[in-house]
């Protein structure tokens, strides 16, 4: 079986689990969740711990040591959450909130409005930060991957948009 599924999951304080019907609902104080669970993989809730089981064919433990990781995502993002920080580098680069719309001046000719989508919150703490938060793992890290998209930190000058933790290597301009 996967390593990674046998591992149990333990649930924090205030998390609860329920599965029915080919769904698992994780259910804690920042929000809800739900995952499909593959046919191949059993569910077992005891207490404050959920095992995952399979049998032994290989597609089916690797189905299990996916499906272990995703509840583990979900339930780490209904007690903590998530949350990605990206940075714009430019002049006159800028990030403004307005209700669920994110504006963004990236230099075009014209202002990007991105629609931030249900379950996600975006701040905006300066003009050139931008601080996505969830619960769900996946959606903010799209969020994330979508807006950096507008504009991706170009390798001469290092400007656009970029996570606050990655780091641009820049190219040396053309010598006469």
């Amino acid at each position: 079986m996967s390593r990674v599924a046998k591992m149990p999951v333990k649930l924090p304080a205030g998390i609860q689990v329920s599965a029915a019907a080919g769904l698992l609902t994780v259910k804690g104080a920042k929000s809800s969740l739900t995952i499909n669970v593959p046919k191949a993989v059993e569910i077992d809730v005891q207490g404050d711990t959920v095992t995952v089981k399979s049998e032994s064919v290989k597609a089916d433990n690797m189905q299990a040591g996916t499906f272990r990781a995703l509840l583990n995502n979900a339930v780490i993002g209904v007690s903590k959450g998530y949350e990605k920080k990206l940075q714009l580098v430019g002049v006159g680069y800028r990030a403004a909130t307005a209700g669920k719309v994110v504006n963004l001046s990236l230099g075009f000719s014209h202002p990007v409005a991105y629609p931030i989508p249900e379950g996600i919150t975006v701040e905006t703490p300066s003009q050139t930060e931008i601080i996505i938060k969830g619960a769900d793992k996946k959606m903010v890290g799209q969020v994330a991957a979508d807006i950096r998209g507008f504009r991706p930190p170009e390798p001469y000058k290092g400007k656009g948009v970029r996570y606050s933790t990655e780091k641009v290597i820049l190219k040396e301009a053309k010598k006469k």
